[in-house]
């Protein structure tokens, strides 16, 4: 098991009597993110299985966490980022020890590389967000969360492709709570999948416009949209500068930092967001993030939006 078991803890200033807000902090894996819980699965039957080369494309957290999980196993790591990953993440992964490619305007492009990279029989191709097995590895947060023997009625999680979702319904079903509302978050600029709700199938946006770049997937996984249905649910569209407010106060509450892709689903607890209004005990995954440091936060501080 390459992820560590994280805390689950309250909110200092969000909590009250009537509703408490916990933080599933996943910015403390050893990646920096969630995406070690099924990526590190994932890679170690990799391993099992004799493969020498896991080939990733990804805007950052993925190609991190993959970077990470070969480093542990002995493996060879090749990760291929779109134009848009900062250089800064790409100087992270390849400190690492992993080989990076620049390659493409969009993840799409890098994906179709990577795909043809992973044909060779020593190589694994890792998913950045739709597989089984990393739905399987996200999942284990529920267990966790339900170790914690709190009666959560809602879980708040921003969606990308769809992975982290997917895998905290797949650990609710386990557990037979169904009766858990789950509140999907994006941002205004890439809201693939409130587009899918609405179509009732995955569709593809036309563009990303998002200062929240790790939650520009242009299409869905299928899955979680159909899956969704079986809770109740609600997808929550904020803007940037919610996005941004939430990496910003969540810096000053908990002296840690997280990407706005992370800071759109607090932005639902310092919003006080409709979506929570009946709620008891709120979970909030902070999902972390690489693609961020302390003078990206301070200029969004001084003037977020």
């Amino acid at each position: 098991m390459l992820h560590i078991k994280t805390p689950l803890i309250l909110h200092p200033g969000l909590s009250s009597p009537d509703r408490r807000i916990w933080l599933k902090l996943e910015n403390l894996q050893p990646s920096g993110s969630f995406k070690l819980r099924g990526i590190g699965l994932l890679c170690s039957q990799a391993a099992a299985a004799n493969k020498a080369r896991l080939i990733c494309a990804s805007g950052g957290n993925a190609g991190f966490a993959t970077a990470f999980a070969a480093a542990k196993l002995g493996l060879q790591a090749e990760i291929i980022v779109p134009e848009t990953t900062p250089v800064i993440t790409r100087e992270h992964i390849a400190r690492l020890g992993a080989a990076v490619t620049v390659h493409g305007k969009v993840w799409d492009e890098s994906n179709q590389l990577a795909l043809g990279w992973a044909e060779a029989p020593d190589a694994q191709y890792v998913p950045a967000f739709d597989h089984p097995t990393l739905w399987a590895g996200h999942s284990t947060m529920i267990d966790e969360i339900v170790d914690e023997q709190i009666r959560f009625d809602t879980i708040v999680a921003a969606v990308g492709g769809g992975g982290l979702l997917a895998g905290l319904m797949t650990g609710l079903q386990r557990h037979g709570r169904t009766d858990c509302k789950v509140i999907a978050c994006e941002t205004e600029g890439a809201a693939s999948f409130a587009a899918a709700l609405k179509n009732g199938s995955p569709v593809r946006l036309p563009e990303i416009k998002t200062i929240a770049g790790c939650l520009g997937a242009s299409e869905v996984a299928p899955w979680p949209v159909d899956a969704i249905r079986a809770f109740p649910h609600e997808s929550v569209v904020l803007s940037d500068a919610d996005a941004l407010m939430g990496v910003v106060r969540y810096a000053d509450d908990l002296r840690q930092l997280v990407e706005p892709a992370c800071g759109v689903s607090l932005a639902v607890g310092y919003l006080d967001h409709p979506s929570i209004a009946n709620a008891r005990d709120v979970v909030i995954v902070v999902c972390g993030g690489v693609s961020i440091s302390a003078d990206l936060v301070s200029q969004w501080g001084r003037s977020p939006g």
